[in-house]
């Protein structure tokens, strides 16, 4: 949870660095001016600040077995809730890319989850974690240069220090490949779910199932993809 520290007339919300990845020299080297920075910022800040490192607090390094990276936070209030890709399970319509990552798993597996609250996947190990991990109401991509990304690139190299499925759709999320350590990993790398790409090779790609292979082969459990 945010602590609140107070300078004078100034209420800065410091985020506390979730425990099992406090080690990372983000938290302490970049994270400090990020939140000063968004204290100055005084649009509304998507999601809420003790949302903002739910990915990560919700897979501990040891736990990851799969890696789904995204770019920033759904810039609609009410929608993002810390995990890329999902949403509050009361969103309807779904994101548009959310929905064509549905229509996919129908089509590699049968079924979807009955919502887009992706929680379920975090609690197997599956890491949905944006590069950047704010965003200002109505502006995508409005956070992009505050210094995020530096985090994602220190996850990517914790995590691939033992075999990890990592799934990179689109170009945004294939750049990261360089903060991969070498290893016996899955790269799953397509075009992105988006409306404007998916049919670029997206879809037919049947990541869900490649994934589940390929743990079943390691001798670990399949997600469960479906679960709510």
């Amino acid at each position: 949870m945010p602590r609140k520290a107070h300078f004078g007339r100034r209420k800065l919300i410091i985020q506390m660095a979730p425990q099992s990845w406090k080690h990372l020299p983000f938290f302490t080297e970049n994270l400090p001016v990020i939140d000063a920075t968004l204290e100055e910022d005084k649009r509304d800040i998507l999601p809420p600040a003790d949302q903002r490192f739910a990915a990560l607090e919700a897979c501990a390094p040891s736990q990851t077995r799969v890696v789904i990276m995204g770019q920033d936070p759904y810039p609609t209030p009410g929608h993002a809730h810390g995990l890329s890709f999902s949403v509050e399970p009361e969103v309807r319509p779904l994101p548009r890319s959310l929905n064509n990552i549905f229509k996919e798993m129908v089509d590699d597996l049968g079924g979807a989850p009955l919502t887009g609250d992706l929680r379920g996947w975090a609690s197997q190990g599956v890491l949905l974690l944006n590069t950047v991990l704010s965003v200002p109401a109505g502006e995508a991509n409005g956070h992009k240069d505050l210094g995020w990304q530096t985090l994602a690139h220190q996850v990517l190299e914790e995590v691939s220090k033992k075999p990890t499925a990592f799934v990179l759709w689109g170009k945004q999320a294939q750049n990261l490949s360089k903060h991969i350590h070498p290893g016996d990993h899955l790269m799953i790398e397509t075009a992105h779910p988006s409306p404007l790409s998916a049919r670029r090779g997206f879809f037919g790609s049947k990541p869900f199932s490649r994934i589940n292979t390929w743990l079943a082969d390691r001798g670990e459990h399949p997600i469960d993809w479906t679960m709510q």
